[in-house]
């Protein structure tokens, strides 16, 4: 009887072993693994912006802040694009984050009164990411980063295929560093 009794708490026991969760700083270190690849977004970024709206071209001054977050395993980033009177005339927020058990990057962006989470290629010199619009079409948005220049195109296709048509540039410069958003953290007292 003991016999019977052992065997099946070790039967149990197996399936038991097999559920607990993934070790938390093996996932968090493939994580900063994943996003060390993206440090040469990291820091403050502006230049001329334009985008086709159904009022016509619309033209800014973008800027963009990029940081690493929760010790390097997130990027932040806010996007503002100013209006030739200085106005704010766009403004987004988004995360990067790596899922090791898919082993994809995903970008979660808020701009214009949306929101999504978006699957993002990273290339040899920038990365790719697309965003439905509308049944079967998609914008893409291709980026090039290098030597302090980022250069990012938007294109609209077609559910029905067709020639891509640029809706969307902007041709940034690095203009400098920045502790954000990990900088001036609420210290507990």
């Amino acid at each position: 009887m003991r016999t019977i009794a052992l065997a099946s708490l070790l039967l149990l026991a197996a399936p038991a072993a097999a559920q607990r969760p993934p070790d938390a700083g093996a996932l968090i270190a493939a994580e900063k693994a994943a996003m060390a690849k993206l440090a040469y977004l990291d820091g403050v970024w502006r230049g001329p912006a334009w985008t086709i709206t159904p009022g016509g071209r619309h033209e800014v001054t973008q800027s963009e802040r990029i940081g690493p977050f929760l010790g390097g395993a997130v990027k932040v980033i806010e996007g503002r694009g100013y209006n030739p009177d200085g106005s704010v005339g766009f403004n987004a927020f988004g995360t990067i984050s790596y899922d090791p058990a898919t082993q994809a990057y995903i970008l979660h962006s808020y701009a214009q009164g949306r929101g999504g989470d978006f699957p993002l290629k990273v290339t040899p010199d920038g990365y790719v990411w697309e965003v439905p619009a509308g049944p079967g079409a998609v914008i893409r948005y291709t980026a090039t980063i290098g030597n302090g220049a980022w250069r990012e195109v938007g294109h609209y296709i077609a559910a029905a295929g067709g020639e891509p048509r640029q809706i969307f540039e902007m041709n940034l410069k690095r203009v400098g560093d920045t502790d954000w958003p990990s900088g001036g953290a609420v210290p507990p007292k």
